[in-house]
């Protein structure tokens, strides 16, 4: 496929290119990736963890496929092959399999304010892959944000100093899925946004499909339809199509505005785990979750600041 009619399918002719329709698409992307968390929690109750995160990515790295394919894409070359390679190391293999096995024991919830910090940690990332020189207010309200996540994981697991398991592979999550979006970032000016997405799931299909296979040996998945219907989603939707939405919102942009909105995500995971899963919310929850928001969105606002 030529660069222009690749162009144009990331940029339909039918979507007026407006900041209005930037924010839209964005929203509609942050909405479908605020389920995964709650979702993934539900999952957990009938189907391994090691299933649930290797299993999604086999789904979504089907769709890919058929997308790259119907679309004839050309091929990744050279160093580009690693380079999707650690993008697929961090949000198709690294983030859902460190979640999944969080989720057994630890609260929608409380997963989503530790998860809070991916937008500072990946702006981090960013800055460091980028070689960036950002003011020095970025670092400082970077490692606050990720100590109020640390205080309020202690403080939730039994007090300060004590963090669970569940924390640590969530901060193993957080910092996995962090250099995949910066890698990944970096890719897209090459291969295309949702190009880049799709290739990292397919250049990792082999392994996942070997672990969904280990998984299916050693504990064959039994759920219940809600679950399988929960497990759905985060092959189609969290895994594939929101990524469509999310970057035809910054492919129309504002990119800087449109990448802010990011933030909204922890909110609505922690709504949906009160609403859905009936979690009891408590002042903990909310406060820690609003401290790590806004400090994602200071460092966010700095390093973007600063780039202009």
């Amino acid at each position: 496929m030529s660069r222009h009619s690749s162009a144009t399918l990331d940029r339909p002719r039918a979507i007026p290119s407006t900041p209005a329709a930037g924010l839209m698409w964005g929203l509609v992307g942050v909405a479908a990736f605020s389920f995964t968390v709650p979702f993934t929690r539900v999952t957990v109750g009938g189907l391994s963890p090691l299933f649930i995160g290797s299993g999604r990515a086999v789904v979504a790295a089907v769709l890919a496929a058929l997308a790259l394919a119907l679309t004839r894409q050309r091929l990744p070359r050279g160093r580009q092959w690693m380079r999707l390679a650690v993008v697929g190391g961090g949000v198709v293999v690294g983030f859902p399999l460190l979640t999944s096995f969080a989720l057994t024991t630890t609260p929608a919830s409380h997963a989503a304010v530790v998860i809070a910090l991916l937008p500072a940690a990946t702006a981090a990332m960013a800055v460091l892959r980028g070689h960036e020189r950002p003011p020095a207010l970025f670092w400082v309200v970077s490692a606050f944000g990720a100590v109020a996540a640390m205080a309020f994981a202690s403080a939730q697991g039994g007090g300060v100093g004590h963090l669970q398991w569940s924390d640590l592979l969530l901060f193993g999550a957080v910092v996995a899925a962090a250099i995949g979006y910066a890698e990944g970032g970096l890719l897209a000016r090459e291969l295309g946004a949702w190009q880049t997405v799709s290739w990292a799931l397919v250049v990792c299909s082999p392994l996942m499909l070997a672990l969904t296979a280990v998984a299916v040996g050693s504990q064959p998945p039994s759920g219940t339809p809600v679950q399988w219907a929960a497990f759905a989603y985060l092959g189609v939707v969290s895994m594939f199509l929101g990524f469509f939405a999310w970057y035809h919102g910054l492919g129309i942009g504002p990119m800087a505005q449109v990448s802010q909105v990011q933030l909204v995500q922890p909110v609505l995971s922690i709504l949906w785990a009160g609403l859905l899963l009936g979690e009891h919310l408590t002042r903990a929850t909310v406060f820690g979750g609003l401290i790590v928001i806004l400090c994602a969105g200071a460092a966010v606002r700095v390093r973007l600041e600063r780039r202009a």
